[in-house]
C-alpha cells in the first residue's frame, strides 16, 4: 500500500549541508514528506491517532494490550492441548513401531566385522503405515514426531518426501537428502559406500538405520523402486529399515511397485487414528473441555464443521479455521482481554481488570452496553460455572453415543443450539428441583412421545441409544457419568441412583430394587418406581440432563466475553473474495491509515495519497483497456502536485539557495514519478486486478476485476 518517494535504482545525489537538512523523502513511507519538518512531523504523528477509541496516557493499563496478551495466552493453551492430545493419540502407534523396529534389527543384525555370511537374506523389513488421509497436511507433523520418537531412542532417522523421489532428481536426489541427514553435509557426488563407510564407524553401526517415506503414493513409482532395490542390495553393510506412509489403503504398494520390489520388502502394518476419531479428541480437549475458555457459538461451530469436511477432513483446516476465530474474538470484543487475566490467575491483574472493565461496559456494542450495573465478578463466576455444567452434560452424551458411532463435532454443534434449550425451557416454568423431579417420574412412553415432536436428532439418538443398551454397557455407561457428573451434585445423586440398581456378581449386571429403595427414601425425594425398566429410568435421566442442565453458551449472561459468534467475519476471512478486498482497501485506505487530510477528497485523488492507490483510483477512469502513456500522465499530474496542510498554500523561500535546490529536484522528478509509477502498476499486477500489456497492443494493460 506504501508508496516510495523514488525508484531503487536510483542513486542519491551527493549530500551537503544545504541539501541534508531538507532532504527528508526517504524517511517517511505513507507520506511523502513536506518542505518542513514541523509540518512532516504533524503530519505523521496525527496518521497515528484514533479519535474515536484513544484513551488519556495516564491509564496504567491499554486495552490492545490485553487483549494481544490475551490472544497469545488463549491460543498458545489451545494449540499445546491440541499437540498434546494428537501426540497421546500416535503414543501408542510409536511404541508398537519401536518395538517392531527393534525386533526387526536383532532378527537382521550384521555386523560389518566380521564379514558376513552370505546366507543373508537382502529383504527389507518394512512397515506400512495407514493414515486414511487424502490429503497429506496432516501427516507431515506426525512422521516428524516419529522421527523425533525413533531418534530419542536411540535410532538413525531419516525423513524422506514424495519430493525427494520426483523423476527429474531421479535416484541421486534420495541419496543426497540421505547423505545430508545422516551425515550432516552435502556431497557432490552421492554414493551408497559413504553411508556405509558412515555406518561402519564406532558409535554409528549398533543402531537400527530408519528410512522414513511421507507419502509413497505420492512419490515417482520407478524412483522409488530403483531405491528399494538399491538399498536391498547394500543391507549386509547397512541394516535400514524401511517406514512408507499410505494414505488410502494397504493394497497401494501393489498398485506402485512391481512384483521383484515387493519381493525384496518383509511387510508389517500399522494403522493410525482416523480423522474422525482425531477430530473428536481435539474437539473434546480444546471446545468441550474448554481448556483456554475460548467458546464459540453455534453458527460459528456449524462453519468449522462444515469447513473441515469440504476441505477433505484435513485437521490443518480445522485449526486455521478455528485459530482465525480466536483472533477475531479478541480483535473485535471489548471484553475479551478479561479471559485472559482470568486464565493468568493473577489477583492484582484481576482486580485491576474488574476496575477497568465497568469503563469498557460504557462503550461495549451488544447487550453488554445496555448492562452497565452488572457485577463482574459474579456473571464470570456464574459463567465458568455453568459452562462447567454443560460440559459435564455434553461428555456425558458423548459417552452414551459413542454405542451408536455418533461423532462428537455433531453432537457438539447441536448442543450450541439456544432455539433447543429454550424450547426446553419454556416447557418448564417451575424450578429445576421440581421439574426435575416430576421428569423423572415419566414413562418412557411419554418420553418417546415428547421425542418425536422435539428439535435435535442427534440428541434423541442418544436418548434412544441408552433406553436399548445391553446391561453390560449401560453399567459402563453409568461408571462414565459418575465420573463426569462430580461437579454436578443434582445428576450425580441420579446416577448412583441407578447404580444401586445394578449389582455385579460374577461379571454380571443383575438387578438389585431393595437397596435402591432403601437409598430413594433416605437421600431422595424422587422415587423411580419398579414397573420402570433401567434403561427406561437412563433414558430419562437423560432427557433431564439435556432439559434442565444443558445451557449453550450464547444463553449465559456476559457471555460476549468468551464466546465468538460472528460467522460472516470468519466467513470472510476464510473463504472471502480476497480480489474484493484488496480493491476495497485501495479505494479507501485512509480507513486504515487514519488519514484525516485523504478521508476528507473524497474519490479525488492526492499527492498525499499511496501511489498505488492513486493508481487504482484513476483506473476507474477507464474500460476494459487503459492506455500506459495516458495513465502515466494522469499519475504524473497529481504526483506533481504541491503538498498541502489544512488548506494552506506552502510558501516558498525567495533565497536564491532555496530555488537552486528546487530546480535541482525537478530535473529528478520525471524518472522518480516514473519508477514510482512502475512500482505501483507492478503491485496491480501481482494481486491480480491488471494484465500486463499483450504482444499485439503493448501500449495497453487490461483490467481484470470491474466493480465491488
Amino acid at each position: 500500500m506504501a508508496h516510495s518517494s523514488a525508484s531503487a535504482g536510483d542513486s542519491p545525489p551527493p549530500s551537503s549541508p544545504d541539501t541534508t537538512q531538507n532532504n527528508l523523502q526517504h524517511f517517511f513511507v505513507l507520506h511523502k514528506a513536506s518542505e518542513k519538518l514541523t509540518c512532516s512531523w504533524k503530519a505523521r504523528k496525527r496518521l497515528d491517532l484514533s479519535p474515536t477509541k484513544l484513551k488519556p496516557e495516564k491509564k496504567e493499563w491499554d486495552e490492545r494490550c490485553l487483549r494481544m496478551e490475551a490472544f497469545q495466552l488463549v491460543w498458545s493453551g489451545i494449540d499445546s492441548t491440541i499437540k498434546d492430545v494428537l501426540r497421546n493419540m500416535n503414543a501408542r502407534v510409536f511404541n508398537d513401531i519401536h518395538s517392531w523396529v527393534r525386533d526387526s534389527f536383532n532378527t537382521n543384525t550384521i555386523k560389518p566385522f566380521p564379514p558376513p555370511s552370505p546366507i543373508v537374506t537382502h529383504q527389507l523389513f518394512t512397515a506400512f503405515l495407514l493414515t486414511k488421509n487424502m490429503e497429506f497436511v496432516d501427516d507431515f507433523l506426525t512422521f516428524q514426531e516419529l522421527g523425533l520418537f525413533l531418534k530419542s531412542h536411540g535410532c538413525h532417522v531419516a525423513n524422506l518426501s514424495s519430493f525427494d523421489f520426483s523423476p527429474n532428481n531421479g535416484i541421486a536426489g534420495c541419496l543426497t537428502s540421505l547423505l545430508r541427514q545422516f551425515l550432516m553435509r552435502t556431497f557432490d557426488a552421492a554414493d551408497m559406500s559413504i553411508l556405509a563407510s558412515w555406518y561402519s564407524h564406532q558409535g554409528n553401526y549398533g543402531s537400527p538405520v530408519v528410512v522414513i517415506i511421507n507419502d509413497m503414493e505420492r512419490c515417482c513409482g520407478p524412483v522409488l523402486s530403483d531405491f528399494i532395490l538399491m538399498l536391498s542390495e547394500w543391507i549386509v553393510k547397512i541394516p535400514v529399515i524401511l517406514i512408507m506412509g499410505v494414505a488410502t489403503t494397504l493394497d497401494a504398494p501393489s498398485n506402485i511397485l512391481p512384483s521383484n520390489v515387493l519381493k525384496k520388502l518383509c511387510p508389517c502394518k500399522f494403522t493410525l487414528g482416523s480423522p474422525a476419531e482425531r477430530m473428536d479428541a481435539v474437539v473434546e480437549a480444546a471446545l468441550v473441555r474448554q481448556c483456554s475458555g475460548f467458546a464459540v457459538g453455534q453458527k460459528v461451530a456449524i462453519f468449522l464443521r462444515n469447513y473441515f469436511l469440504n476441505q477433505d477432513g484435513t485437521l490443518t483446516s480445522f485449526f486455521r479455521a478455528l485459530k482465525i476465530a480466536c483472533v477475531q474474538h479478541f480483535s473485535t470484543e471489548p471484553l475479551s482481554f478479561m479471559l485472559g487475566q482470568l486464565l493468568a490467575k493473577e489477583d492484582s491483574k484481576s482486580e485491576k481488570v474488574v476496575k477497568g472493565a465497568s469503563e469498557i461496559l460504557l462503550h461495549a456494542r451488544d447487550q453488554m452496553a445496555e448492562q452497565t450495573d452488572i457485577p463482574i465478578a459474579h456473571c464470570l463466576t456464574e459463567l465458568k460455572r455453568l459452562q462447567m455444567v454443560w460440559s459435564s452434560i455434553v461428555l456425558c452424551l458423548y459417552e452414551a453415543g459413542k454405542c451408536g458411532k455418533i461423532q462428537l463435532l455433531d453432537l457438539f454443534c447441536e448442543t450450541l443450539d439456544p432455539d433447543i434449550y429454550t424450547s426446553l425451557a419454556s416447557d418448564n416454568p417451575t424450578g429445576i428441583g421440581e421439574s426435575l423431579a416430576t421428569s423423572l417420574s415419566r414413562d418412557h412412553c411419554m418420553l418417546e412421545q415428547d421425542l418425536s415432536f422435539r428439535k435435535g436428532q442427534t440428541i434423541c439418538q442418544v436418548v434412544r441409544k441408552v433406553r436399548d443398551l445391553p446391561a453390560a454397557l449401560l453399567c459402563q455407561l453409568l461408571k462414565s457419568w459418575e465420573v463426569l457428573t462430580v461437579d454436578v451434585p443434582e445428576i450425580h445423586h441420579k446416577v448412583k441412583e441407578l447404580q444401586a440398581l445394578l449389582k455385579f456378581e460374577g461379571g454380571s449386571c443383575k438387578p438389585d430394587f431393595t437397596d435402591v429403595c432403601r437409598r430413594h427414601t433416605s437421600h431422595s425425594p424422587v422415587k423411580i418406581g419398579k414397573s420402570q425398566s433401567i434403561n427406561g429410568k437412563a433414558a430419562i435421566l437423560v432427557d433431564c440432563m439435556v432439559r434442565y442442565f444443558m445451557r449453550p453458551i450464547e444463553c449465559i449472561q456476559c457471555h460476549e466475553i468468551v464466546c465468538f459468534r460472528n460467522v460472516e467475519k470468519l466467513q470472510s476471512a476464510l473463504i472471502g473474495d480476497s480480489r474484493k478486498r484488496i480493491q476495497v482497501d485501495l479505494l479507501e485506505f485512509h480507513k486504515i491509515l487514519r488519514c484525516s487530510c485523504c478521508s476528507r477528497s473524497g474519490n479525488i485523488p492526492l499527492s498525499s495519497m499511496p501511489d498505488t492507490s492513486i493508481v487504482y483510483t484513476l483506473a476507474q477512469e477507464h474500460g476494459d483497456l487503459i492506455n500506459l502513456h495516458d495513465w502515466f500522465q494522469s499519475f504524473k499530474t497529481i504526483a506533481s502536485q504541491p503538498r498541502r496542510k489544512g488548506g494552506c498554500k506552502l510558501k516558498q523561500s525567495p533565497l536564491p539557495k532555496r530555488r537552486k535546490e528546487v530546480n535541482e529536484s525537478e530535473n529528478r522528478s520525471e524518472a522518480s514519478i516514473q519508477a514510482r509509477f512502475c512500482r505501483a502498476i507492478t503491485e496491480l499486477q501481482i494481486t491480480g486486478l491488471i494484465r500486463m500489456p499483450s504482444k499485439k497492443r503493448r501500449d495497453s494493460v487490461q483490467r481484470v476485476a470491474f466493480g465491488l
